[in-house]
């Protein structure tokens, strides 16, 4: 038994106060690893502190109500380390719960639970008696140790297999041209990979180009976004955004405004230039690391995440991006650069409501300040055909309004559009009495107007009118004419960069 562990029960300390309450060692949970000793209980949820045979005298917390995968967490590399955390920190339940949170969330819990009388009495007699002093900085400890650990190296029983599902390991890193991260190809050769490890500057963020793949059919580059966690966390803490509150209960115009805000959003549009001949993407693909939520991170994430050898504590965009080749064979790399653009965010605008033809509205443009006026041309009643529609059982909606307008000063295609504020009403059952009732919230109402390309813009009238822009509100089941549109802008917020890799 441990020395200082062996003194501590002299002590006949009454546990209870400081979440340390001793118990029968036998009673153990399916999350408890094999081997364990344990050394007390903190009162609540099960949630117990040992020993672990094959780890010396390092102290874990065992917490059964956590998630999967977070039930067994190490607290101190020993006895006395850990009874210098309780000092600091008085009670086990911010050392159990340290490992979920920032320094600022620990520092906050802290402050917020004081010592009582009976709790200085019970530390006061522990730093006595065994002659300890208060570890200085408890949370940078304990973080030290949590990430420095090998998780995989704790042995449980057949308990915990048989309650928690064994994790499939992490796929081999293989790089497929017509593939993603999450699937693999059986049809053609992996890539060659050609270690680059680019690190540039793109106005504030810090981006990485760790390798590129060359492959039959073209070239596949990666490219790394890195993210302080504190941008992450204030972002999330803006919106309240969890494991749990995934944002599906926001209004279309608030997810415009997350997309443009989200710092783990990748928008950029790359080209290659090899050997002086552009090359233009053809696909991609992406995904994030967010230390933050770190059980939200899949088998794919830790691959790219080991693989490349990325610090876990910061945030990562990973987005692939395949470039076919212009040559039926695969070409020599000579010369290899890079121009990156950024795509333009959407910016939501003023609100505003009309309906007749030749009404204006003014408005200032979000960035430049300039003044507009928008004039209505037309604004009807609409309504879609039945062969818009393929589902015998199911009743669309088929209204909308069509508004056709014009703006002075004119901006480009693509910089700006008009779009309805409310959602379209969802498709409903022709006759709920005789058919067994069916979810429909996957059920998507067609476009009428516009493209992937930005808004539809037609020429009307001369050069000082402007273009003819149009835009379709959503669709319902009732006749509608009261529609709040809300004004969208689209603008690049870098400028295009230019870089040589080879």
């Amino acid at each position: 038994m441990k020395m200082v562990y062996r003194n501590y029960l002299k002590l006949n300390i009454n546990g209870f106060h400081i979440g340390l309450e001793q118990g029968e060692n036998e009673n153990h949970y399916f999350c408890t690893p094999k081997g364990a000793s344990i050394i007390g209980w903190a009162g609540a949820d099960g949630i117990h502190f040992c020993f672990v045979r094959g780890f010396g005298e390092m102290v874990f917390a065992v917490s059964p109500m956590n998630t999967s995968g977070n039930y067994v967490h190490p607290l101190a590399k020993d006895f006395q380390d850990f009874l210098r955390l309780l000092l600091a920190c008085v009670h086990t339940a911010a050392l159990e719960q340290a490992w979920c949170w920032e320094q600022e969330e620990f520092d906050e819990f802290l402050s917020e639970n004081t010592p009582t009388e009976e709790q200085s009495a019970v530390l006061h007699t522990i730093g006595k008696e065994l002659s300890l002093m208060p570890m200085e900085q408890p949370f940078a400890y304990m973080k030290a140790l949590q990430d420095g650990f090998d998780y995989r190296c704790i042995p449980y029983t057949q308990d915990y297999y048989d309650m928690v599902p064994v994790e499939p390991p992490i796929p081999e890193w293989k790089v497929y041209f017509d593939t993603n991260f999450w699937g693999h190809s059986v049809r053609e050769r992996a890539g060659q990979e050609i270690p680059l490890n680019k690190q540039f500057v793109w106005q504030d963020e810090v981006w990485t180009i760790p390798a590129i793949y060359t492959c039959s059919k073209g070239l596949i580059v990666d490219f790394c976004l890195q993210v302080p966690p504190e941008r992450i966390r204030a972002f999330m803490d803006k919106w309240k955004l969890s494991a749990d509150n995934d944002g599906s209960g926001f209004t279309d115009e608030q997810r415009m405004q997350i997309d443009a805000e989200n710092p783990l959003t990748v928008n950029i549009n790359p080209k290659v230039v090899l050997n002086r001949t552009e090359l233009s993407s053809s696909h991609g693909c992406g995904l994030c690391w967010n230390p933050c939520l770190p059980e939200g991170n899949g088998l794919e994430a830790w691959s790219v995440m080991l693989h490349y050898g990325l610090d876990p504590d910061q945030g990562y965009a990973i987005w692939r991006c395949a470039f076919p080749w212009k040559t039926k064979r695969k070409p020599q790399i000579n010369t290899l650069g890079i121009i990156l653009m950024q795509e333009p965010v959407a910016i939501p605008g003023l609100h505003f409501g009309v309906s007749l033809p030749g009404e204006q509205i003014e408005f200032a443009h979000p960035s430049t300040g300039k003044k507009h006026t928008l004039t209505v041309q037309e604004y009807e009643r609409q309504e879609l055909s039945d062969e818009h529609f393929n589902d015998p059982d199911l009743e669309f909606p088929r209204h909308y309004i069509m508004m056709s307008y014009t703006l002075l000063p004119d901006l480009t295609d693509g910089s700006f559009t008009v779009t309805d504020c409310t959602s379209s009403d969802r498709p409903r059952q022709k006759d709920a009495e005789l058919k067994a009732p069916r979810a429909t919230g996957d059920v998507c109402c067609i476009g009428v107007i516009g493209s992937t390309d930005g808004p539809t813009a037609l020429v009307f009238g001369g050069d000082n009118q402007g273009k003819l822009r149009a835009a379709c509100s959503a669709l319902h089941f009732e006749l509608t004419i009261d529609v709040e549109w809300c004004m969208v802008f689209y603008e690049k917020t870098r400028l295009d960069i230019t870089m040589e890799l080879i």
